[in-house]
């Protein structure tokens, strides 16, 4: 059966909404719970598409799980045994390769058949054999991943780029390895860090959180504890592009300011100016909507990095939020080569924009965007394109809405309790 959103746009939305917790934080903690000797509470867990996978991929292992609340889950992996993941569950998600360390750190041994996820350009797994190989597991490759260690031991880890998932993959397998290890050009996002949290309160022995060098003193027992994922600074950055696109005003409760410096300071640039209210983020509904030049009158650009930079995550909200803002901005994607596709899509529905190359778009606003018949290509680009057809004149159907709900918990009811005419419907087109 076909599902897919029927919106209609132009409408100004208003009110107050809270971020799910952090997909990329929930998906290394519920990795790591098969770790613990005892069950994990884990809170603030997004009820999405991706984390339904992993505790299904849990369960294959041998754990059992629990929803005890609405975003509360508690996990006990007392009888998991080591095998081969299942390859159906693997094929559908890119965070099974986050149950590489642990399972490694547990039993000495994964088989791994290829992840899944989103079709965003090349995502390399060197970096995660790599890391693993310094802890002393060796790596065989076919056509599924096989890592051993008969022990794994301390040391110095160099990453060869400061990958999210590579960096949780090796604090997990650290923290249990032998003696101490140091892990240099790791990555800081915010998720990363809750990961950390979560593994301190475990019993983990970490330093360094937030910073690009993890000193990790191993442990022989990881416990049964309350774990916590914390607010998703890019589904707020959606929500202050929400705002943006459709003149709303939306307060996003519940927000942490230090996980939020490099998204306003690029939504400054494109002229929207949120402001804190305590824990509150407004954005009100008179936005300048004027993309600022550099000094001299020259083009700007907005870039993506590794954190503190802009999160590459956002890049296509940014690519929306621009044509709908006064001025010409290059928008440079550094770190996946296919992430910028969708934009054809925006084209269509009378953007003015160029894709000068697979990183690197420019954009001329404002546009008057009309309603049209899209696909979501991945979780962010079918966000970006839901704000898109929220924002254009006239009705617009978004196809492969599976992509969207895999990182978005319940977005059309949630929408929807800020005015937003947009409906979920199932059934043959």
């Amino acid at each position: 059966m076909t599902e897919r959103f029927i919106v209609s746009g132009g409408v100004r939305l208003k009110g107050t909404i809270t971020p799910a917790g952090n997909k990329n934080a929930a998906l290394p903690i519920v990795a790591a719970t098969l770790m613990a000797d005892g069950p994990c509470e884990v809170v603030n867990v997004p009820r999405i598409k991706d984390v339904a996978g992993l505790l299904e991929l849990l369960a294959y292992l041998g754990a059992r799980y629990e929803w005890t609340g609405p975003n509360t889950v508690v996990i006990d992996s007392s009888n998991v045994s080591p095998q081969k993941l299942d390859p159906h569950l693997c094929g559908e998600l890119r965070a099974s390769i986050l149950l590489a360390g642990p399972m490694l750190a547990r039993f000495g041994q994964v088989i791994l058949p290829p992840p899944g996820g989103d079709v965003i350009g090349r995502r390399r797994l060197d970096t995660h054999f790599l890391a693993l190989q310094s802890l002393g597991a060796e790596v065989t490759l076919g056509a599924d991943y096989k890592i051993e260690a008969r022990e794994l031991a301390g040391g110095e880890i160099f990453l060869d780029e400061p990958s999210v998932t590579a960096t949780e993959n090796a604090l997990m397998a650290a923290v249990m390895s032998r003696g101490r290890t140091v892990l240099r050009n790791a990555a800081a996002e915010p998720h990363v860090q809750d990961l950390t949290r979560a593994l301190r309160a475990m019993g983990a022995r970490i330093a360094g959180a937030g910073t690009g060098t993890l000193t990790v003193e191993g442990v022989q027992q990881l416990d049964g504890a309350r774990l916590e994922v914390g607010p998703d600074h890019v589904e707020i950055g959606s929500f202050i592009g929400l705002a943006a696109v459709t003149e709303g005003e939306i307060a996003i409760a519940g927000v942490r300011r230090e996980d939020l410096q490099s998204i306003l300071l690029t939504f400054d640039r494109l002229g929207v100016r949120p402001r804190f209210d305590g824990d509150h983020l407004v954005v009100d509904a008179a936005q300048e909507r004027r993309i600022r030049p550099d000094y001299g009158g020259h083009v700007p650009k907005i870039e993506d990095g590794p954190w503190p930079a802009f999160p590459a995550d956002l890049t296509s909200i940014a690519v929306v939020v621009a044509t709908q803002c006064d001025g010409m901005v290059l928008i440079f994607e550094k770190m996946f080569e296919s992430r910028l596709f969708f934009v054809d899509k925006l084209v269509g529905l009378g953007a003015r924009l160029v894709l000068c190359d697979p990183h690197r778009v420019v954009i001329s606003g404002p546009s008057q965007l009309h309603g049209g018949v899209v696909q979501s290509p991945d979780i962010r680009a079918g966000m970006a394109m839901l704000l898109a057809a929220l924002a254009a004149d006239g009705d617009s159907v978004i196809y492969n809405i599976g992509q969207i709900d895999r990182g978005y918990e319940r977005i059309d009811e949630r929408l929807r309790d800020l005015g937003a005419q947009i409906e979920r419907v199932t059934g043959s087109s």
